[in-house]
């Protein structure tokens, strides 16, 4: 069982970090109840469904905006330890199910928002995706070339800023709640989140080490040693060698004896250097180079797509991804010693264990039926 067995999580269903921060609590063993807003179709369907961030979850479909099913709603906080939510600030409240509601029926929740811009500020209401909130933090101006930014997936932002800020916030409340016997309200902005990864780069800039405009730094794309290579195949190589040792292993593996390479930090040389390692590359495919390199200390890698990742040596023997009801995907991370997670089920269909959860929450099969006949169980 992973370590969060035990746990009780009330996910409110919405799309992109909320789910995937639900996803990684069930990963770890946390029972995880999606509440869905109705139980039509909505392209997730057993087996054949592709939602990853559904696996190992719980659905139950709910009509929130009829009394008997906000009150139905309202039974499962009673016995779970978080809710997690990703409204606008201010909708929980108006749906009837706020933390203050929550927090007059089980003290101990934790009660985990997660938003754009957080429950707070002038830009509290406003609409935003992924791409307005690292644009607001100095994360996406970061990325790319020096004549634009380019878009890092939604990584940055939804995910790394926001789903997993959030989780981290729920666990570190789940634990403070062991002590105080009180819940909280952990408040998660994906634009709070994505300024802290920011955290190290303004630590450089203090020290001299960094500067604002793109492709002048060592990290993003001025470096020759630190750099992206498109190969004779039009793939490419990723090249880390940062250390001197490992630039010194690099540069004996790409048979390179130029005096011109010896300076490795001397940034005027840089763009230089850079003209002439893509002319090495372009000689050879990927498959030579990363013969070249294997079992080096040179730090390069070949650059994989999501599918060639999986066929690699190194992922298949760490079985870093699954086959979860035909659909592969990342496994579980991060591994524990003890704990055991075990193969995630495959995600449900909206409203597929609506009966299940009710009966395990206490209500009797009369009371379910007359949810059903008043419309609150969609």
């Amino acid at each position: 069982m992973g370590p969060l067995a035990g746990l009780t999580v009330i996910e409110m269903k919405g799309i992109g970090p909320g789910p995937y921060a639900g996803m990684l609590l069930a990963d770890m063993g946390a029972r995880v109840i999606v509440v869905e807003r109705a139980s039509k179709p909505m392209g997730i369907a057993v087996p054949a469904d592709k939602d990853v961030h559904s696996r190992g979850k719980a659905s139950i479909a709910l009509d929130l905006k009829t009394p008997e099913g906000l009150q139905t709603l309202l039974r499962l906080v009673d016995g779970a330890d978080a809710l997690i939510e990703g409204f606008r600030p201010g909708v929980a409240e108006r749906l009837g199910f706020g933390p203050e509601v929550c927090h007059a029926r089980n003290p101990r929740l934790v009660f985990g928002r997660l938003t754009g811009w957080g429950q707070s500020g002038p830009m509290a209401q406003a609409p935003g995706h992924d791409i307005n909130y690292i644009g607001l933090t100095g994360a996406l101006a970061a990325v790319g070339p020096a004549h634009k930014p380019v878009v890092p997936l939604n990584l940055i932002g939804d995910y790394a800023g926001g789903s997993l800020f959030l989780v981290m916030g729920v666990l570190a409340a789940l634990l403070e709640a062991r002590q105080s016997g009180q819940g909280q309200v952990v408040d998660a902005a994906i634009t709070d989140g994505s300024a802290n990864l920011m955290s190290g780069f303004y630590g450089w800039q203090a020290m001299g080490f960094w500067q604002a405009n793109r492709e002048c730094n060592m990290l993003d794309g001025a470096a020759h040693h630190y750099q992206v290579y498109e190969t004779k195949d039009q793939k490419f190589m990723a090249v880390g060698a940062l250390e001197p040792q490992f630039y010194a292993e690099f540069l004996a593996r790409m048979g390179i004896n130029d005096a011109r390479f010896a300076a490795q930090m001397s940034v005027e040389h840089w763009p230089a250097l850079i003209e002439l390692l893509s002319e090495s590359f372009r000689q050879h495919t990927q498959a030579h180079w990363s013969g070249v390199f294997e079992g080096s200390e040179a730090c390069v890698t070949p650059v994989l797509d999501i599918n060639e990742a999986i066929a690699h040596p190194h992922n298949i023997a760490r079985e870093t991804y699954i086959d979860v009801a035909g659909v592969d995907q990342p496994a579980p991370a991060p591994r524990f010693s003890r704990s055991t997670q075990g193969l995630p089920r495959a995600p449900q269909r909206e409203g597929a264990n609506t009966i299940e959860v009710l009966q395990q929450a206490g209500l009797s099969d009369t009371e379910i039926e007359q949810l059903r006949s008043v419309g609150a169980l969609t």
